[in-house]
């Protein structure tokens, strides 16, 4: 059985971004975003978590991050996305190649 665990990456006033991990495995990453009767989340997963555990995921999602919020809800609506990470890109990582580019004269 898995143990989900959430790291909080960012929140705003109507959203948050968490880290999910399986003991120290990481396994996905779910943003949630809170209107005044829905809460919508994306759900990305990496490739070897199965439907049964993403269904699984899904709930403690719902019973962990969601209903702890103390926001009413009419749905909660879950789009899921299965892959492997491409990367994480930044405008500080690009600007740090513009400049590493530029001294070396390229």
């Amino acid at each position: 059985m898995a143990d989900y665990r959430f790291e909080r990456e960012c929140r705003t006033p109507y959203s948050e971004v968490y880290l999910v991990t399986d003991g120290d495995e990481r396994v996905g990453r779910v943003d949630l975003h809170f209107t005044p009767s829905i809460v919508y989340a994306t759900l990305c997963v990496v490739e070897k978590v199965a439907a049964d555990d993403i269904q699984d995921l899904i709930d403690h999602v719902d019973e962990e991050l969601v209903m702890s919020a103390d926001v009413a809800r009419d749905d909660f609506i879950v789009t899921v996305y299965q892959g492997h990470e491409a990367g994480i890109f930044s405008d500080e990582e690009f600007d740090e190649e513009e400049e590493e580019e530029e001294a070396s004269g390229q």
